[in-house]
């Protein structure tokens, strides 16, 4: 397959030093609140998020989470796109092993089909949830993401452009209603096989910070350019919860403290509300393990989240950044995305190499 790789077309943006900045999003639902209201504010966050000149907005596969709407990512991204016009809007991401390729191919060709240029598909290999449900996902005691890597080149071989025949199987919209492919990754693994393939990469750092440093070297060491990308790409994902003051942003953090131990407990419901999560008693350990995860979280007023993705950026060298906001309400989420981007603002050029002409005699 022959091609000629090109760059998109410049849109105007939040920037770090020439770094794109985009927004993660849970469609987080906080207590007292339902998942439709959940989903209508992450609906309202996309346009503003468009307006604000952030690049992408990804959503999560998450499933049985009582505080996370994004359970079926195809579906809410289609609805994203549609209330949006110029904002890429992905899946950060859909868990492969959850799902057969073919459908995975065949929703977001769809979804490439109804926005071109728009949709961006990020694959991860976990479940994205305990393990009775991941069998209740996948119909089998069999909960190993061993074929991930074949799969990964299945699902794009259902998408890529080609001028031979058709195959059998084959997805409908399928070839040539390729999204922008990305792999996802907290470890080594992912970012291994993101290089051999040829496919930009994001990294988790929001819940994996220690493994940044070796899996970006291993990303950049394997890579191996592809008919879809000529040269490494990286993202990372960091938490961010930007306010006004420090002490506001503390406070507000209060939530995702309590989420944090919610989570490693088992004890699982709605995002509390601030004056909730201040009533709450941590033990020693629960208070150790919050100060051990928020310890690479960025909270603070504008100069300091500032400074933490320059930081950030400079040690990772990412060609992009991912803010993850994990707050009780929407006008929180909305006002610490508001104060990066004031305090980052120049337009930003989306540097991810993309496929501009294609001849192809496919192999």
């Amino acid at each position: 397959m022959k091609v000629r790789m090109g760059k998109p077309p410049p849109r105007p943006g939040v920037e770090l030093h020439m770094v794109p900045l985009s927004v993660l999003d849970l469609a987080t639902i906080a207590s007292g609140a339902t998942a439709a209201e959940a989903l209508a504010d992450t609906t309202r966050l996309a346009g503003a998020v468009e307006r604000l000149g952030y690049h992408r907005l990804w959503v999560a596969e998450h499933h049985g989470m009582p505080m996370v709407a994004s359970s079926s990512p195809a579906v809410l991204i289609g609805h994203l796109a549609d209330a949006t016009s110029t904002l890429r809007i992905g899946a950060g991401g859909v868990m492969l092993p959850n799902h057969a390729p073919l459908v995975i191919a065949e929703q977001f060709g769809t979804l490439e089909a109804l926005h071109p240029g728009r949709i961006d598909l990020g694959l991860g290999r976990a479940p994205g949830t305990d393990q009775a449900t991941a069998r209740a996902l996948r119909r089998t005691p069999d909960l190993g993401a061993d074929t991930f890597p074949d799969d990964v080149v299945e699902l794009i071989h259902y998408l890529a452009p080609s001028d031979r025949p058709a195959g059998h199987p084959t997805a409908v919209p399928g070839r040539g209603y390729l999204p922008e492919m990305w792999l996802l990754g907290s470890s080594g693994f992912s970012a291994q096989l993101a290089g051999l393939l040829g496919l930009p990469f994001s990294f988790a750092y929001h819940f994996a910070p220690g493994m940044v440093d070796a899996a970006m070297k291993l990303y950049r060491d394997n890579f191996t350019p592809s008919f879809l990308l000529a040269e490494p790409h990286a993202m990372v994902a960091v938490s961010v919860l930007c306010a006004d003051t420090a002490e506001e942003a503390r406070w507000l953090s209060g939530p995702s403290a309590l989420a944090t131990v919610q989570l490693r407990s088992g004890r699982l419901g709605p995002l509390a509300t601030p004056e909730e999560a201040a009533a709450y008693r941590f033990s020693e350990a629960e208070a150790a393990l919050v100060r051990d995860t928020a310890a690479t979280h960025l909270i603070g007023d504008s100069d300091t989240v500032r400074q933490g993705l320059e930081e950030l950026q400079q040690r990772t060298g990412a060609d992009e950044l991912m803010l993850s906001t994990r707050a009780h309400s929407y006008d929180t989420r909305l006002r610490s995305l508001q104060l990066v981007a004031e305090v980052t603002g120049q337009p930003a050029v989306p540097a991810v190499p993309a496929v501009s002409a294609v001849s192809a005699t496919a192999g």
